[in-house]
């Protein structure tokens, strides 16, 4: 029988047990991470936290820096989801894809389990291109084909607004720029996108509609 998205090979015991185990490893990373940190987190307590043996983290991570990479890659899909929720309430698709950038950007400055990854720049933009891209480009374009922003190249915006995103982030957790200059950051991430400056300013300072939580919280 030819598989098809329609008829997926069903999934078998080895590869379930692969999937629980490196679940379970993210997800005790994640506790562990943001209880101690990065660097005081040990990889025998996230495997003794997951119920695994400790040599088989090793078989899923190749260190404790991959290991923060994924749990920071499952929080960034966890909140582009958050994201989503809410936007889905939106009528404009430019301001769907400005409450995301100023989200992504809040919460990078905010959150701890965030904000201690930021000193891996490139690895961290590269992780936000891949996780939040998909929620990203697909707004840009959106917000293309209703006239509200000029077209462009979205992928392309998306990598340069992800990078950027972790500069600002940086310069505003490191005390370089102000906590007060994320809506003028925003505005400029939109006139990249294709908004004219007046329209961009706007966009930036709407008030932000609370996220719901997330499942962990």
């Amino acid at each position: 029988m030819i598989e098809s998205e329609d008829n997926p090979k069903p999934e078998g015991r080895v590869a379930r047990r692969q999937r629980r185990n490196r679940t379970a490893l993210i997800t005790a990373a994640r506790d562990i991470m943001a209880e101690k940190g990065v660097d005081a987190a040990t990889m025998l307590e996230i495997a003794e936290h997951a119920d695994v043996g400790a040599g088989t983290v090793y078989n899923y991570f190749k260190s404790k820096d991959e290991l923060a990479i994924a749990v920071l890659e499952s929080l960034m899909h966890e909140l582009g989801r958050r994201i989503e929720m809410v936007t889905d309430t939106f009528d404009d698709p430019a301001q769907v894809y400005a409450f995301g950038i100023r989200t992504v950007l809040d919460t990078a400055t905010t959150d701890p389990r965030w904000e201690q990854m930021l000193h891996r720049a490139e690895v961290i933009a590269d992780a936000m291109y891949r996780t939040i891209g998909p929620f990203a480009i697909r707004d840009l374009k959106n917000a293309v084909s209703a006239g509200r922003f000029r077209e462009s190249d979205p992928a392309m915006i998306w990598r340069l607004t992800a990078h950027t995103i972790i500069g600002a982030s940086l310069a505003v957790t490191g005390g370089e720029l102000p906590s007060d200059s994320k809506v003028q950051i925003v505005a400029r991430l939109l006139c990249m996108a294709g908004s004219d400056g007046e329209s961009a300013e706007e966009l930036a300072a709407r008030p932000l509609p609370e996220l719901p939580p997330a499942p962990s919280e």
